[in-house]
């Protein structure tokens, strides 16, 4: 059985032998001016203004950390997106360009050795021969327009077509003794596809967004 707390009487006034007040202990108070009951209502006001803003800020701390995690965690995957992104809109254009390039090279499939022939003017022009070797479908009629190249670049040597059934319809081997050149549409578009797939593969996931509005 718990024993009672036996509590030691104190008297409020403590009186020495001469009878004069030795000790006064403090009694609460019960009355308050207005002045004082609107001090500490202003100063409890200011404390628990305190208290709520400070919450307040805590609070905002910790959604700030939340949404920055957020952000850290979707970087990574926003990366993977844009990469994405990237990647087919390159492919989408090589794809493009590819198919105006073959509409192209159907509708002039000689275009191309008459542009090689007039890059390489300087390196045929005193050759004594030129070899030219062509699909047998490119090579039908190609002499008298060969003959107008070489003279508006000043080729005076002998021209030779070899029909090749092995070359693509806009393909074209040239062969003038010092030197040699060919062109293989199927080839050239592989080259790119395989330069565009590097250049990709480098640039990886660490490509400097597009800004709108701005530089990248």
């Amino acid at each position: 059985m718990t024993q009672p707390i036996i509590r030691k009487f104190d008297f409020d006034t403590v009186f020495d032998d001469a009878g004069a007040v030795a000790q006064v202990s403090a009694r609460p108070k019960r009355i308050y001016p207005l002045e004082e009951v609107e001090a500490i209502r202003a100063q409890a006001y200011a404390e628990g203004e305190r208290a709520a803003l400070s919450q307040v800020a805590a609070e905002q701390a910790r959604a700030l950390s939340q949404i920055a995690q957020a952000c850290q965690a979707a970087l990574p995957r926003l990366a993977e997106v844009a990469h994405a992104h990237r990647t087919g809109s390159a492919e989408l254009a090589l794809a493009c360009g590819q198919a105006i390039a073959d509409a192209a090279l159907d509708a002039f499939p000689r275009a191309p050795l008459r542009a090689a022939l007039d890059a390489l003017a300087r390196e045929i022009e005193s050759a004594p021969r030129l070899l030219v070797t062509v699909s047998p479908a490119l090579a039908e009629g190609l002499e008298p327009l060969l003959a107008e190249t070489a003279q508006a670049i000043g080729f005076a040597g002998q021209i030779q077509v070899r029909p090749d059934p092995a070359m693509a319809m806009a393909a074209f081997a040239l062969d003038f003794g010092d030197g040699a050149a060919r062109f293989d549409p199927a080839a050239a578009a592989q080259r790119v596809s395989q330069a565009l797939e590097a250049a990709l593969a480098s640039e990886g996931l660490h490509a400097e967004p597009l800004i709108p509005g701005g530089e990248a």
